[in-house]
């Protein structure tokens, strides 16, 4: 039997019996790139909803922050529009049409690595250009870069405190059920230095591709110049605990049930990300809940706006905005970091200017 006739579970088996546990950022790396790369996750008949696909007006006040702090910064040209993990290109869509009222017409770019997505992101966007990843957007002027639930997909680490020192969670095997075993190799390393004094049993999850992502964007921030707004459910500083999950068919299920057919997650480590942008020499304008966010720019006049021309759907207005904006709904768990260039001001909505 070859790989491509063996399903990834049972590819996995056979790896953790002839060499040993697996680490948990190559079993969900693996789960999410198999997972992303045969469909389109996204909406009612799709496993997931995001922002974008719940109401236009999310993408439209991301387009309207974009204006805003590009037109502060001078409206240098040429400007690109950045966008990583685009889903089906709805979120850019609706802000390139809104940026557009106030003469922001950037070059597209998106970075999606799923030939599945990239077909619906075509049409929704038809001048876009398409990457693989950052390294070929152009670098000849500043970067407008969105990235909306994008980094909680990326694969994490988990470290656990024994009383031999920090070992990494792995990924074994009980029979034929996958379970989590502890590494042999110390992960000091790996560890932030408050909480290399935890006590024992203490746990806490690291991303080193978020963490590469972020340090290349701000890279390109300081020398091209430009803003970058972060997307994503998470926490402002590192906390302990397990927030891995995984969700199929809209309910949440356990992430060794089925690899590579569900979306794997965790909850993004913000305070983090915030540290190593300052120390990369971007502007950190700030990270808030994602309801006080739109709130600020004006979502509730949006809202009223769209009912008044088109009063049937007041309703349904309404209740798209609470579900993005609402705390027990996505208002308070999701949260929104901006960044900036050093010498380009700061963008509204946010607390730290």
């Amino acid at each position: 039997m070859t790989d491509e006739s063996m399903s990834l579970a049972d590819i996995f088996r056979r790896l953790i019996r002839n060499q040993g546990p697996i680490s948990l950022s190559q079993f969900m790396g693996e789960s999410n790139a198999r997972y992303y790369a045969s469909r389109d996750p996204l909406g009612s008949g799709g496993d997931f909803v995001t922002a974008p696909e719940i109401s236009q007006m999310f993408g439209e006040l991301i387009g309207l922050w974009l204006a805003d702090i590009w037109i502060k910064a001078g409206r240098r040209q040429p400007v690109h529009y950045v966008e990583l993990g685009p889903g089906r290109g709805s979120l850019a869509k609706d802000a390139l049409r809104s940026a557009k009222r106030y003469g922001l017409v950037p070059r597209v770019h998106l970075v999606e690595a799923s030939t599945t997505l990239r077909e619906i992101q075509r049409t929704a966007v038809p001048d876009a250009e398409f990457h693989d990843d950052l390294s070929t957007v152009p670098e000849d002027g500043p970067i407008l870069l969105v990235a909306n639930e994008f980094l909680d997909a990326l694969p994490i680490r988990q470290l656990v405190r024994s009383a031999e020192g920090w070992r990494e969670r792995m990924v074994g095997l009980d029979g034929d059920a996958f379970t989590f075993v502890a590494g042999t190799h110390s992960m000091e390393f790996a560890v932030p230095d408050d909480w290399r004094g935890a006590t024992q049993g203490a746990m806490i999850e690291t991303c080193p591709g978020a963490a590469a992502v972020m340090d290349e964007v701000c890279l390109r921030l300081v020398n091209q110049g430009g803003a970058a707004l972060f997307i994503d459910y998470g926490h402002s500083d590192t906390r302990a605990g397990s927030t891995l999950q995984a969700v199929r068919e809209h309910k949440k299920v356990d992430p060794f049930a089925s690899p590579g057919e569900a979306d794997i997650t965790a909850h993004v480590d913000f305070g983090t990300l915030a540290r190593i942008a300052r120390s990369r020499g971007a502007r950190w304008l700030g990270t808030v809940p994602q309801g006080q966010w739109l709130t600020a720019l004006g979502i509730d006049m949006r809202a009223e706006a769209l009912a008044r021309i088109a009063p049937k759907y007041a309703a349904d207005l309404q209740q798209a905005k609470q579900r993005l904006v609402a705390d027990h709904q996505m208002g308070l768990l999701f949260k929104v970091m901006g960044l900036a260039a050093p010498d380009w001001s700061g963008g509204a909505g946010f607390e730290v200017d």
